[in-house]
């Protein structure tokens, strides 16, 4: 009995992915390949369904523009770590979508999607910075994992994602788009604002390297709780506070300022 409870333990320990810049663990239980292979169909499918904006769009040209940089300060990143086998598969990828929503994501691979309802808050390509730097982090920290992980223990048990993609595709689909932030979630609250945490730190660290400054984070916080309307108190919410995240961002300019060097 007690050898079953230290495998299990084993396993679990095994299981988890170590954040490159926070140090933390979080249980992935879905191999990182099946997860980009998913994202790809996923995200075919989504330019599918809506259609993006062309490239010769003076908002993708600034989109893709500040995508690179952030990629850029990525790969850097890790590869100065010794890390650069973590992002094996990646296939980077920025569009643009023509909806009135303050939102942008990324999924497993660099696969991202920027609304046109963003810009206008962002107002610049320094904070545009912060926000994709920010979603970006959420990609290479294996959140979506982390969290599509806890959804598949909830829902099948752990069943093996091919097994639940073929017996019940449509949950499985949905259950990947939510742990995406595309879409909305319940449950599963305060391990989610832990993510938006460690992702503003993360995504802080790359658009600095990336040449932006990261103090437009402040900024763009502060435009957002100003014209963010009603909202939920923050124990009911997926995301932090937007003072308790000011001043989260701003305990931690210091450190991120270490990695900036404008462009």
């Amino acid at each position: 009995m007690a050898l079953a409870i230290f495998a299990s333990l084993g396993l679990i320990f095994w299981a988890c992915h170590k954040n490159a810049i926070t140090g933390t663990r979080g249980l992935t239980l879905i191999p990182e390949s099946e997860m980009m292979t998913m994202s790809y169909s996923q995200y075919d499918q989504f330019l599918t369904e809506n259609k993006p904006l062309p490239d010769s769009d003076e908002r993708v040209k600034l989109v893709k523009q500040c995508g690179l940089r952030i990629q850029k300060a990525v790969e850097t990143y890790y590869a100065e770590r010794g890390l650069s086998k973590q992002l094996d598969g990646f296939q980077w990828t920025f569009n643009v979508v023509d909806e009135n929503t303050v939102n942008a994501w990324c999924m497993p691979g660099g696969k991202v999607v920027v609304y046109t309802g963003l810009l206008p808050v962002t107002q610049d390509e320094q904070s545009l910075a912060v926000v994709m730097g920010h979603e970006i982090a959420h990609a290479i920290a294996r959140h979506g994992n982390q969290r599509m992980s806890q959804g598949m223990l909830m829902q099948f048990g752990g069943m093996a994602l091919s097994v639940a993609l073929s017996q019940k595709p449509q949950i499985t689909q949905q259950l990947f788009m939510q742990s995406f932030g595309i879409g909305s979630q319940l449950g599963m609250l305060s391990y989610s604002r832990k993510h938006e945490t460690e992702a503003d730190k993360m995504g802080l660290v790359f658009a600095a390297m990336g040449g932006y400054n990261p103090e437009a984070a402040v900024g763009f916080w502060q435009r957002m709780s100003a014209g963010g309307g009603q909202k939920p108190p923050e124990l009911l919410s997926t995301h932090p506070s937007d003072e308790r995240r000011i001043r989260d961002l701003q305990a931690f300019m210091p450190e991120a300022k270490k990695y900036y060097k404008p462009q």
